[in-house]
């Protein structure tokens, strides 16, 4: 749909001024650091900002003290901790940014003596018993700790005038995700969600920016930090959670897009704004790049790319928007293609003779829209579902979970229709690619038709079934597996040694959950091996810092303990003689490490080749052993977020003769995935 253009045309950015991507950005050996290296902070102020870090510290000291018996302080620490972390990280890694030709180069420095004002009136309120911020509107920044790394994360929040009224019920809530800021560091994070509210601030609608763990378009950590501030939110204020949105623009336009159709059932509706859907024909486009990716970077594409998962969007009204003559209308131009295929016809608000920006009227229209939806509000039990998945990472929708696939990064679909008609099933499923599948259908919703037999009759793909009988409740639940081509009903889903939810690789996935990095005591005797992992392991450390914003928490091995084990993935560095756990795991994983090591049915030497592999822990299943690797793009892939995706599958063989370079970390001689029970396929399977 195109707006009139009624008004002189008029931009609203969203974001400051930012590197601009192009060629320059395509020379894998001339890569620019992301974030810039700020400042130098004068003396002066330096010693100010480490005296107020140094008194609002001692103020969080005291408070932690009265947490310990006070759970409702506990749960407000994180409140005044991110200003205190903020100001840290910007000190100690300068992060105190100059614009481009700033009258004032010291802007930054100012915002963050401020921020440590913040910071040190919450204290005192908070040690008197208040906290007047949380019930204060209009624009509040929080925190919450992250469950990855244990860091506090910040967002921001626009409570609406009317939450005051404590009779009004629950609120709407929008999820609006940032455009790209490679210098959108804690302390300008922060200080723009104490200053502007944003675009978007519909009535009557609490407005989140996440912090996504800065400028990755809310990948990986990325996207999980925006669930968990979802989810920090929602137990603070009076959310409702059928009236949820996904919106974004530029960058957080892509956020919006990968989020609808990963967490189609999560939302009311969906508004992507510009930003990129898929990473090859964008980086054709936009970047000017000539791709040659590996098979398996191709394959890992899947885990990203909205195009090939648009159907879900069968679920999700959406609202897309784009400038007439921005190079980013690409995005929704691939989606609206791959949407007319499977018979969608998406909803395209266009902004007349309109660059990266939104066109005045087109906002009307995009605001007119989401509030017609959000009357309707989530159907949170729909009787048909059209759901695709390419990884049990994203495995569900509504009342459908698939729980086993018959190989992963290939499409699996699943097709299901509840039914009241007579002479036919009550749930008709037609299945591609999936091994098993829970089907849970919530109270008050299960109206199936019961007939001749006394439970729900299944026909999955042309197999008929009895499953159980519907509650009392009006709900209804089944697990079903395949054994070959017959589905039959079981009693859970598979369990051992298989592809599962959040166990399902590829390497970057362990970065997605709570990690340990396990550093070696011991000594190898590979001196080539032990300082290329010594120095991947610092890099590791450093760059989840500097790209996903968290202190990675790290151990020894000699240190790591059984509640280590059963809460985090063990990221373990070295081999069976300098880490204590490789040795404990080695010989229960499908790889063999001596003088040769012995993958699948490739052999490689051990003098100047190391290996990299996700698995299941040996001596934890239920989480991850990943092997000298932390998550895998580099340098050169910050440089544009359609780049961001897995660039290593579960296992890789590295030659130590060639140098990590901002693109790998050394020469990958061979990689592959592992099947769906976790084992090394024969060579002449993979691709």
């Amino acid at each position: 749909m195109r707006i009139a253009a009624c008004l002189a045309v008029a931009a609203f950015l969203f974001l400051p001024p930012v590197f601009a991507d192009g060629p320059a950005d395509n020379i894998p050996t001339n890569v620019r650091r992301v974030p810039p290296l700020g400042i130098e902070v004068p003396d002066a102020d330096r010693k100010e900002l480490e005296a107020g870090l140094a008194t609002l510290n001692a103020a969080l000291d005291k408070l932690q003290d009265k947490a310990k018996t006070d759970a409702r302080v506990r749960g407000l620490l994180p409140d005044i901790q991110i200003y205190t972390r903020a100001v840290h990280d910007a000190l100690t890694y300068r992060e105190f940014f100059a614009p481009p030709n700033a009258r004032n180069p010291l802007v930054d420095v100012t915002k963050a003596k401020n921020l440590l004002k913040d910071g040190q009136a919450r204290a005192e309120a908070l040690f008197k018993g208040q906290a007047p911020w949380t019930t204060q509107t209009g624009l509040v920044v929080r925190g919450y700790v992250s469950k990855i790394d244990g860091s506090v994360q910040p967002y921001g929040l626009v409570i609406p005038p009317s939450y005051t009224d404590k009779t009004a019920g629950k609120y709407r809530l929008d999820l609006w995700f940032h455009g790209r800021g490679e210098t959108l560091s804690e302390v300008n994070f922060l200080d723009e969600h104490t200053r502007s509210a944003g675009q978007f601030t519909p009535p009557d609608t609490i407005v989140l920016h996440p912090y996504g763990r800065y400028c990755n378009a809310n990948k990986f950590a990325g996207e999980i930090d925006s669930l968990e501030a979802i989810d920090s939110v929602s137990a603070r204020y009076r959310v409702d959670p059928d009236r949820i949105s996904a919106r974004g623009f530029s960058m957080g336009g892509a956020a919006a897009w990968q989020f609808a159709v990963h967490y189609t059932d999560l939302y009311f509706a969906a508004n992507p704004g510009a930003g990129f859907s898929e990473t090859p024909r964008f980086l054709d486009v936009f970047q000017k790049e000539k791709l040659e990716p590996t098979w398996y970077e191709k394959k890992l594409w899947n885990m990203y790319d909205c195009d090939k998962a648009v159907v879900n969007l069968k679920q999700l009204p959406t609202v897309a928007y784009s400038g007439e003559i921005d190079s980013q209308k690409q995005a929704a131009d691939v989606m609206a293609e791959a949407a007319a295929k499977e018979k969608i016809a998406l909803t395209h608000i266009i902004g007349p003779k309109t660059k990266h920006a939104y066109h005045p009227e087109a906002k009307k229209e995009v605001d007119r829209r989401l509030d017609a939806l959000a009357v309707k509000g989530r159907n949170r039990s729909p009787r048909e579902i059209d759901f695709v998945t390419y990884t049990l990472r994203y495995p569900k929708m509504f009342w459908l979970t698939v729980d086993g696939m018959q190989e992963h990064w290939s499409e699996a679909r699943i097709r299901a229709r509840r039914i009241d008609a007579r002479d036919h099933a009550q749930l008709a499923i037609s299945t591609n690619n999936i091994s098993a599948l829970t089907i849970d259908v919530p109270p008050g919703t299960a109206d199936f038709r019961i007939e001749e037999t006394p439970g729900v009759t299944i026909d999955i793909d042309g197999r008929k079934i009895v499953g159980p009988s519907v509650t009392s409740d009006q709900s209804w639940k089944a697990h079903l597996v395949k054994d070959g081509t017959n589905w039959s009903l079981v009693n859970a889903p598979p369990s051992g040694l298989v592809k599962t939810h959040g166990l399902q690789g590829p390497i970057d996935d362990a970065f997605m959950d709570s990690f340990i990095i396990v550093r070696p005591t011991g000594k190898s005797k590979n001196d080539k091996f032990a300082a290329w992992s010594k120095a991947e392991m610092d890099r590791a450390i450093e760059h989840w810092r500097r790209h996903f914003r968290g202190d990675a928490r790290v151990k020894d091995d000699t240190a790591i303990t059984d509640a280590d084990i059963a809460s985090s993935n063990l990221i373990v560095w070295g081999d069976a003689d300098s880490n204590a756990i490789i040795k404990k795991a080695l010989p229960k994983l499908p790889l063999q490490w001596g003088d040769t090591i012995k993958i699948s049915d490739q052999s490689f030497p051990s003098g100047n080749h190391a290996p990299i592999l996700i698995q299941p822990n040996p001596l934890n299943p239920k989480r991850y052993i990943v092997l000298n690797s932390g998550f895998t793009f580099r340098e050169y892939d910050y440089l544009n977020n359609a780049r961001q995706v897995p660039k290593l599958p579960d296992w890789a063989i590295v030659n130590l003769d060639t140098p990590p370079n901002p693109r790998f970390p050394g020469k990958v001689v061979a990689a592959d995935f592992f099947d769906e029970h976790w084992a090394a396929k024969p060579t002449l399977t993979t691709k």
